[in-house]
């Protein structure tokens, strides 16, 4: 019997190490110097949260909030529902979007999640607004729904403070609504805010839509905006147009003015609130603006959105 063929002298070698490249080094550096430096800015930078669902802001905020789409045309990918943080606005599992496809299905989804007796005084109670005008508000963005009972309603409002000559406010007195009814105010000039919308340019949109009718002409030219005046506070109470609902409201306030306004009490026309909404059957059910009553105060407290 032969012996076996001798083992070849390359097996015997000492084989290269495959140590990591120094890219490789250079990476996995900065994945640790990252996450030390990620739990360090969560000891440092307080996040204020509020009650209200999806919603938490940084204190102090430095600039400007675009306000992320909340309607169900507009979802935001989230597929392991996490927080998301969208340019500075921090939404905490942000809210189900509901496919209501007519006013009568959101109203089928309301009735056991509100009180009985504030869910029918909707439209009917003089002031308050009818599912037709929620439902529109859902359909453009401008509202979202948590689905909880009861529901949250969440809006984001532009408060606009309009200065006069003298240093007075422009102040809402009240409003005259499309049944007759009137329904007091007693605010700036204010305005939900339309979804990827800016506090600056709700603000002159506001204005064109509000006061228009008096001050005529290209907005742009007679509205001033002061970017250094912006604020913004949470606040959180029972809605005034929808009975029973609870409201959270983030209120972006900015200093303004506008000319070519009376010195004193007037009023301005709205000519159509829902002119340019497609569903024109809906609308139609929906309790409109038509005048605005307007007076200058001294002084206001804004506890309202």
């Amino acid at each position: 019997m032969s012996p076996p063929p001798p083992q070849p002298l390359t097996n015997l070698l000492p084989q290269p190490l495959n140590l990591p490249s120094f890219p490789d080094l250079f990476l996995t550096a900065l994945s640790i110097r990252f996450i030390f430096t990620s739990s360090s800015f969560k000891s440092t930078h307080h996040v204020t949260t509020t009650k209200c669902p999806f919603l938490s802001f940084p204190l102090n905020p430095r600039r400007f909030l675009k306000i992320p789409a909340m309607s169900r045309s507009s979802p935001v990918s989230n597929p392991h529902n996490r927080s998301l943080n969208l340019n500075g606005l921090i939404l905490l599992h942000p809210p189900r979007r509901h496919a209501f496809a007519s006013p009568q299905s959101l109203s089928d989804w309301l009735k056991p999640r509100l009180p009985s007796d504030s869910f029918a005084s909707w439209g009917v109670k003089p002031g308050t607004k009818n599912v037709h005008n929620l439902w529109l508000e859902l359909s453009e963005g401008e509202t979202s729904l948590a689905d909880s009972t009861p529901p949250v309603r969440t809006v984001q409002v532009v408060t606009v403070r309009v200065t006069g000559k003298d240093g007075g406010i422009l102040i809402e007195s009240y409003q005259e609504l499309s049944d007759g009814n009137v329904r007091k105010r007693g605010r700036p000039l204010s305005e939900k805010m339309k979804p990827g919308e800016d506090p600056e340019s709700a603000a002159v949109r506001a204005v064109k839509e509000e006061l228009g009718s008096m001050i005529g002409g290209e907005v742009g030219c007679v509205v001033k905006i002061d970017p250094n005046s912006y604020g913004m506070r949470v606040e959180e109470r029972n809605s005034d147009s929808y009975p029973g609902l609870p409201g959270c409201y983030v209120l972006h306030t900015l200093n303004a003015t506008v000319e070519g306004l009376p010195e004193g009490d007037f009023c301005t026309y709205e000519v159509d609130e829902y002119g340019d909404f497609v569903e024109k059957r809906v609308s139609d059910q929906a309790l409109s603006v038509k005048k605005h009553y307007w007076t200058w105060v001294s002084s206001v407290d804004l506890t309202k959105p």
